[in-house]
């Protein structure tokens, strides 16, 4: 017999809310709804933002975040859905991170709450009210959810890695503020 269990609901609540939240930021990336910029407009602050490839990063991260939040919100593939929407926080994080924690003032605050949850949510599993439950837990293995965050850990490094590098090094196009290189 199925009882009525306030942890399920819970996580179902919480699936659903920062899925749908991941999703809609996500589409703002990717197609340009609720105000986006869409993949173009995603991509110039991409690049603004250090990120390379711009296009590249721009379609991963929409993709991430929808993707994730959709697959969050359905509790399908719950571990790797939480990972990749967790992972993609992460570079947002490191863009917010020089204006401080708060959202007010530019900071990091948002997307650490969003990364936060995702990873949270695909460590706890999704309950029994998702699409994972009904397939019997096919893509929520104790090995999927180690492997779905090693790998997500991995991207994020590099990805977080390569644009701080990229960063640091002079712009070899830029043109030199030195009034004696010429």
């Amino acid at each position: 017999m199925t009882t009525f269990n306030r942890r399920d609901v819970g996580l179902f609540v919480l699936r659903v809310g920062t899925g749908a939240v991941l999703a809609a930021h996500g589409t703002q990336k990717l197609f340009g709804w609720f105000g986006g910029g869409g993949l173009e407009g995603t991509s110039k602050g991409m690049e603004a933002m250090g990120f390379h490839p711009p296009k590249g990063s721009a379609l991963a991260a929409g993709l991430a975040e929808t993707g994730g939040g959709v697959l969050l919100a359905l509790g399908l593939a719950t571990p790797a859905a939480g990972a990749v929407a967790a992972g993609n926080m992460a570079g947002a994080v490191s863009v917010h991170a020089p204006a401080g924690f708060f959202a007010q003032s530019g900071g990091f605050e948002y997307p650490a709450f969003l990364g936060f949850s995702a990873a949270a949510l695909g460590v706890a599993g999704p309950g029994r009210y998702s699409l994972d439950h009904v397939t019997g837990h096919r893509f929520n293995q104790p090995w999927t959810v180690a492997a779905a965050f090693l790998a997500s850990a991995l991207a994020a490094a590099a990805v977080v890695g390569k644009r701080a590098k990229d960063q640091a090094e002079p712009d070899p196009d830029a043109e030199s503020e030195d009034p004696f290189d010429e």
